[in-house]
């Protein structure tokens, strides 16, 4: 158990979330990849009447843990082992997608996210 504790940066953690989590709502905004990606998993956001907060509260939750897994792979000293997570966690997301029937373009921009947010992390975790 002191592996997932033992010399993890919890300020390049918690930054890392945060940080991760706006990325979240910038590009799934209409602005970037939102209008789009709600097409392609046949989501009306024009008919949206508030926020999806058990989604939000997931996604908050889950963005923490990703970074503390950075974190963890970090201070263990183990960036090979982090990108071999995030390829699996991305190859499992696809073939979720695939099942569900979504559009190329919704896969690659849900793909693309936890990429991206990984590799936001990866930043945080060596410049803090």
């Amino acid at each position: 158990m002191e592996e997932l504790t033992t010399n993890v940066n919890w300020i390049a953690v918690i930054v890392g979330a945060v940080v991760a989590f706006i990325l979240g709502w910038l590009w799934y905004s209409p602005k970037l990849f939102g209008t789009k990606w709600a097409e392609g998993v046949g989501v009306d956001l024009a008919a949206a009447t508030g926020m999806p907060v058990a989604a939000m509260v997931t996604q908050a939750i889950a963005t923490f843990f990703l970074a503390w897994v950075v974190g963890v792979t970090s201070a263990n000293g183990a960036l090979m082992t982090m990108i071999l997570i995030t390829i699996t966690i991305v190859l499992l997301m696809i073939a979720g997608s695939f099942f569900s029937k979504k559009s190329t373009y919704a896969i690659v921009t849900e793909a693309g996210f936890v990429i991206a947010m990984v590799v936001v992390m990866i930043i945080i975790q060596a410049l803090l």
